[in-house]
C-alpha cells in the first residue's frame, strides 16, 4: 500500500514538472515579436490619455530663422542663466544667418531677399535708457570711429552692405536665404567704456548683439518683422577676451566636480536667443549738427564778437544760447509739449523721447534719486537742479562802473526845468555785476571790454589804483585774491599812440 502511494506521489511531481516546463514556453511564445507591437501598447487607452495632454508637434513653433556668432561661450555661467560670449576689441568675429524654416513654412519667403540689421547695444537696463547719452558721449570721446562695422571682404552671401554715418552702432544689409551667409562683424568699443572710473580695475558693463529680420511689406520697404535674436556679451582689448577664457577654464578646473555641475559647459559658438525686436526709434547721432545736448560754447573759443554779443556777463548767461540768464522754472501745469520743450530748451534733448509721455507735474514729482537712477549720475543731478531752479553761484562777483562824466552810457545827469531855471541832478552811476569762474585777469578784461562796449583788441593794458595813486598791472594773482563783491570805477586813458586805451580801476 505505501509502494502505490509512493508511485503516485512521483506521477505527480513529474505531471507538475511538465505542465510547469509548458507554462514557461507558452510565455514566451506570448511575448514573441509576433505576439505583441509597440502601436498596440500605445494604443490602450492610458496612453491615449496621457498623449492628450501633451501638445501635438504640429503646434511647436520653431524660429525661423536662427544666428550663429562664431564665439566660444564662457565656462563660467551658472546653469539656468544667459550664456556670456567674450570678444576681442576690432575682431572680426563671423555670425551664420542660416534659414531654419521647415517645409512649407513661409512658402512666400521662396526666392525672396530679406533685410537682417545687427547692432550692438547695452544689456544693462538702466544704461539703455541712458543710450542716447552714453553713445553720444562715446562719439564725442573718439570722433570719427564706429561702434560697429561690417568686414565686407571676409563676409559672405551679403548684398548691399550699408552704415549709416548717424547710426554708429548699427549695420545693415540683404541676404538670399536660399545661399550661404556669414556676416563678420567688428566691434570697436569696449566693456570698461561705459563704467565709472574710479581706482581702476572696474568691471566692464556687459553689450548685447541683437540681429532683428525684416521682409518687403506692400510699398516694397524692408518693414515687415520677421524675427530678432540676441546674446550677450562683454568686450575686452585685443587678446584680453581669450585670456578672460582661459582664466574662466582655469577656475573651473579647480572646482569640485559637485560645483562643476551647477555651470554650463562651454561651447565652440553662440547660438543667439530669440528677443523682441528692438524699438524703431533707435539711437540716431546727431554729429551733422553740434548735439543740443552739447551746445555749449567751449572756453577756448570765445571771441571778441561772442563777448560783445552777449546780453550778460554770468557765465551762465554765456553758455546758454538764448542769452537769458537762468532758463524759466518749469510749470507744474505745463503741459506734455510745453515739458517736451522746456527739456530742449534746457539742454536735456536726450531725454525727450524718455520723458515723452510725462507733464510738468509728472517731471516735478520726481525725486533726486529717481533721476539719478534714469538719467545717470551727472544729468540726473543737472536735471534736478533745473526742475529746482537751483543756478551755480559764481566764485567771484565784481561790480563796475564806467567813470565818464559826458556821454557815457553808465553815468546819467538828469537835469529839471523849474521856473524857467536848470537845474542839474546829482548824478546816477550805473553799476554792472561781473560774474568770473576762472579767476583770472583775461576773463575779467572781457567781461569789463563787454560792459563798456570797448573792442577787446583796443584795450592794451589794464591797472589797479593803488595806495598813494600808484597803478598797479592786473594779473591773474590780482584777480583771485580779489575781495567777493568789489566795487570799482572804470577811468579810460589813451596810450601814447592815440589808437588804444589804458584801463584804470579805481
Amino acid at each position: 500500500m505505501a509502494w502505490v502511494l509512493k508511485m503516485d506521489d512521483a506521477a505527480i511531481e513529474s505531471g507538475l514538472v511538465h505542465d510547469f516546463d509548458a507554462s514557461l514556453s507558452g510565455i514566451g511564445q506570448e511575448l514573441g515579436a509576433g505576439a505583441y507591437s509597440m502601436s498596440d501598447v500605445l494604443a490602450l487607452p492610458i496612453f491615449k490619455q496621457e498623449d492628450s495632454n501633451l501638445p501635438p508637434e504640429s503646434k511647436t513653433k520653431n524660429p525661423p530663422f536662427q544666428y550663429v556668432l562664431c564665439a566660444a561661450t564662457s565656462p563660467a555661467v551658472k546653469m539656468h542663466d544667459e550664456t556670456l560670449t567674450y570678444l576681442n576689441q576690432g575682431q572680426s568675429y563671423e555670425i551664420r544667418m542660416l534659414d531654419n524654416r521647415k517645409a512649407g513654412e513661409l512658402p512666400e519667403l521662396n526666392n525672396q531677399m530679406v533685410k537682417s540689421t545687427v547692432r550692438v547695444v547695452f544689456h544693462d537696463r538702466r544704461l539703455q535708457y541712458t543710450e542716447h547719452q552714453q553713445l553720444e558721449g562715446w562719439r564725442w570721446n573718439r570722433p570719427g570711429d564706429r561702434l560697429l562695422d561690417i568686414d565686407i571682404p571676409m563676409s559672405v552671401g551679403i548684398i548691399e552692405p550699408k552704415t549709416h554715418p548717424s547710426q554708429l552702432n548699427a549695420a545693415e544689409f540683404l541676404w538670399d536665404l536660399n545661399k550661404r551667409t556669414s556676416v563678420f562683424v567688428q566691434v570697436h568699443c569696449i566693456s570698461t567704456e561705459f563704467t565709472p572710473r574710479k581706482h581702476g580695475g572696474e568691471k566692464g558693463v556687459p553689450f548685447r548683439i541683437q540681429i532683428d529680420t525684416f521682409t518687403q511689406g506692400d510699398g516694397g520697404e524692408y518693414t515687415e518683422h520677421l524675427h530678432s535674436a540676441s546674446c550677450q556679451i562683454k568686450v575686452f582689448k585685443p587678446k584680453g577676451a581669450d585670456r578672460k577664457q582661459k582664466t574662466d577654464r582655469e577656475k573651473m578646473e579647480k572646482r569640485t566636480p559637485q560645483e562643476k555641475e551647477k555651470y554650463q559647459p562651454s561651447y565652440d559658438t553662440t547660438i543667439l536667443s530669440e528677443c523682441s525686436p528692438w524699438p524703431d526709434a533707435a539711437y540716431t547721432s546727431t554729429s551733422q549738427a553740434a548735439s543740443p545736448s552739447f551746445s555749449s560754447t567751449p572756453l577756448s573759443t570765445y571771441t571778441t564778437s561772442s563777448v560783445l554779443d552777449s546780453d550778460s556777463s554770468s557765465p551762465n548767461h554765456q553758455a546758454d544760447p538764448g542769452g537769458h540768464g537762468n532758463s524759466e522754472q518749469l510749470s507744474p501745469t505745463a503741459s506734455i509739449q510745453d515739458a517736451q520743450k522746456w527739456l530742449l530748451k534746457n539742454r536735456f534733448s536726450s531725454y525727450t523721447r524718455l520723458f515723452s509721455h510725462f507733464s510738468g507735474s509728472d517731471l516735478l514729482k520726481l525725486t533726486r534719486d529717481d533721476l539719478v537712477q534714469i538719467c545717470g549720475p551727472a544729468d540726473g543731478i543737472r536735471l534736478f537742479n533745473a526742475l529746482k531752479s537751483r543756478s551755480v553761484r559764481p566764485r567771484l562777483t565784481v561790480y563796475v562802473c564806467q567813470e565818464s562824466p559826458q556821454g557815457s552810457p553808465l553815468l546819467e545827469r538828469h537835469c529839471t526845468i523849474e521856473n524857467g531855471e536848470h537845474q542839474s541832478s546829482a548824478s546816477l552811476h550805473v553799476y554792472h555785476a561781473l560774474y568770473l569762474e576762472e579767476l583770472t585777469a583775461a576773463e575779467l578784461i572781457r567781461k569789463i571790454a563787454s560792459v563798456c562796449g570797448v573792442p577787446l583788441g583796443r584795450i592794451h593794458q589794464v591797472y589797479r589804483q593803488g595806495p598813494t595813486g600808484i597803478h598797479i598791472l592786473l594779473s591773474d594773482q590780482m584777480v583771485y585774491n580779489l575781495s567777493d563783491e568789489s566795487c570799482f570805477l572804470i577811468s579810460t586813458v589813451k596810450d601814447e599812440l592815440g589808437e588804444g586805451l589804458h584801463l584804470i580801476l579805481k
